[in-house]
This record gives C-alpha cells, sequence and structure tokens, in this order.
C-alpha cells in the first residue's frame, strides 16, 4: 500500500493542523473577529460622541472589524465607566475617555465607583481641548485682570457651567481654591441655557469647553477672557492662555483617550495605540478635530498614563475638597 497521502486526505490533515495551531494561540493573537464596542459616556451628538464615531470609521478601517459606538451617558460619566471597568479585558469593550469620567465624576460621587488609574488600561491619547473663561458683553468684563478685580470689588462674582461636577464647575473651583478670587457656582442644565442666561447678563461670567462658543464670541456677544490650556485655541487665537496671564496652575484642558478595562493584553494595547497615532495625523481627522476644538496628541502609551494620573491628582483633589456631590 502506498505512503502517500490522497488529495483530499492531505487536505484534512492541513484543515485538521491548521485549527490545532489556531486553538494553540492565545484568545488576543486573533484579535479582533468580531464588532468592537467603544462605550462613549455622553448623549450623542457632543464632542466625545463624534470624536468617537471618527476614531471607529478609521479604526475599522485599519483593523478589518466593526467598532461600534455605544452611548451611556449619566452620573458624571460614570455609568459608562463602570461598565467598562467591569467587563472583560479581551479588547472587545473600550472606552472614549476624558476628564469627566476618569478625573471628575468618580470623585463626585458618595461611593466611588471604580479607580480611575487601576481599574482601566489606558491605551492613547487622542487630543485635548482648552475651556474658556467668558463673559457677557453688558458685564463690562473685558479681560481676567478685571474679573479678578471686579469679583474682589464686589466681595463675589458667580459664575455658570452646564451643570455640578461639570468641568467648568471644577475649573471654577480651582480659580477659587488657587488664587482666592471670590466665586460663586451657578449651576446649568447643560450649556444652552447657560449661555441664554450668559448673553442676557443674568450671570456675568462662565466657563466652559471653547468650541460651542465660537460663534458667539464673533458676533460680539460673549468676551473671551482667557483659555486654559498651554497653547492658544486655533478657534480663538487672539485670546490669551492662562498661563500668559501669570496664572499657569489654572491650566486644564478637557482630554480624550482611548481606554479598556484594566489588564487589556499588551499586544493589543500596542495594535491599538499604533493604529490611533496613524488616525490622528490623517489630514481629514485632524481637520475635523480642529472643528470640535481639540488638537490631537499622537503619542506613546505611558505619556496618556501620566496625564491620567495628573488629572486624576490635581482634579480628585479639587472635587473632594469643594464637596462637589451628583
Amino acid at each position: 500500500m502506498s505512503s502517500i497521502a490522497s488529495p483530499s486526505r492531505r487536505r484534512a490533515l492541513q484543515s485538521l493542523a491548521a485549527g490545532a495551531a489556531s486553538l494553540a494561540l492565545p484568545a488576543f493573537a486573533q484579535w479582533p473577529d468580531k464588532p468592537v464596542r467603544i462605550v462613549v459616556t455622553f448623549p450623542a451628538g457632543g464632542s466625545s460622541d463624534i470624536l468617537a464615531r471618527v476614531m471607529a470609521e478609521q479604526l475599522g478601517k485599519k483593523l478589518g472589524q466593526a467598532f461600534v459606538v455605544d452611548n451611556r451617558p449619566g452620573a458624571g460619566g460614570t455609568i459608562g465607566g463602570a461598565q467598562v471597568a467591569a467587563a472583560p479585558a479581551d479588547g472587545y469593550t473600550l472606552m472614549l475617555s476624558n476628564t469627566t469620567p476618569i478625573a471628575l465624576g468618580p470623585f463626585a460621587l458618595e461611593k466611588q465607583p471604580y479607580d480611575p488609574v487601576l481599574a482601566f488600561t489606558h491605551i492613547a491619547y487622542l487630543g485635548s481641548a482648552p475651556l474658556v473663561i467668558m463673559a457677557s458683553k453688558p458685564a463690562g468684563i473685558a479681560t481676567y485682570a478685571q474679573l479678578n478685580a471686579r469679583a474682589r470689588k464686589e466681595g463675589l462674582l458667580n459664575f455658570g457651567s452646564g451643570g455640578p461636577g461639570s468641568v467648568g464647575h471644577i475649573h471654577g473651583e480651582l480659580i477659587r481654591k488657587t488664587t482666592g478670587i471670590p466665586m460663586v457656582h451657578v449651576p446649568y442644565r447643560g450649556g444652552a441655557p447657560m449661555t441664554t442666561d450668559l448673553i442676557a447678563n443674568v450671570i456675568p461670567v462662565a466657563i466652559d469647553v471653547v468650541t460651542a462658543y465660537v460663534p458667539f464670541f464673533r458676533s460680539g456677544q460673549l468676551v473671551p477672557l482667557a483659555v486654559t490650556g498651554n497653547a492658544r485655541s486655533p478657534l480663538i487665537p487672539e485670546t490669551p492662555t492662562v498661563a500668559e496671564l501669570g496664572q499657569p496652575q489654572l491650566v486644564l484642558e478637557n482630554f480624550f483617550g482611548l481606554s479598556a478595562p484594566a489588564g487589556l493584553p499588551p499586544d493589543i494595547v500596542a495594535r491599538l495605540n499604533a493604529a490611533c497615532n496613524e488616525i490622528l495625523v490623517m489630514p481629514q481627522v485632524s481637520s475635523k478635530l480642529l472643528e470640535l476644538g481639540i488638537v490631537g496628541k499622537p503619542g506613546p502609551v505611558d505619556r496618556f498614563e501620566e496625564l491620567v494620573k495628573a488629572q486624576v491628582g490635581i482634579l480628585g483633589s479639587t472635587v473632594r475638597g469643594a464637596s462637589i456631590r451628583l
């Protein structure tokens, strides 16, 4: 009898060998072989949601599998954050992380739902957007120095934000804590009603992410006093930074990143970090980010990890020190 296997038998043996080899590989070596979910801790339509959808589309093209956005808003971003922290670290649940669910929300609840440093694998720094300290035109405040002088003369100055525990609220508390300017928070249910009252001078000053307010600056209804980034915003390049005004301790940017449950295999981390860095320098992506007021920040994993630790250290203590509760 011939020892040479028939063609059909050889194909069967090759198939069995391939199957055995695939079983011998760790699961992450085949990642992704099904759709990947990106949890967004805010409702659809905002900056985080738009950024997540831009990244999802491009990651899908680069990695050959669908990336699907899943909006899970609520409780200062901690509802979505807690779901991601509790998910398997298999690469199929990611989070569009930013300042709110990482450095603010967890510290504004009576019982902290997760450790924002240890509960996640922080994969890639996608970008950041500064806040803007702004005044109503009728308030007659044209500079940050005038804001300071008026607040000290009158003994207090009301400032608005998009809600309790929002990044604008926290920055106001940071101003009060580090400079002694007597500011009192007036919370709103989102940026729209706050903008209406700010234009009408019901409140003289407000703090929020710069993006939505550019049309009101151009129309002259609102006055930008300072941006809170290390560099001027390309959306309002004539407005100085807080560092330029001698207040470097007030630098605070709303960061955006990609995170996953703690323990994500290093190979998946490396693939995602490399893919994100490639996507962020694509012209159509960087221009879209700039429309949102976000400056892309491609870089290594450890750079994002260091940013998260720094933000948690500064903002977590500010939230707790001001007894902010959601």
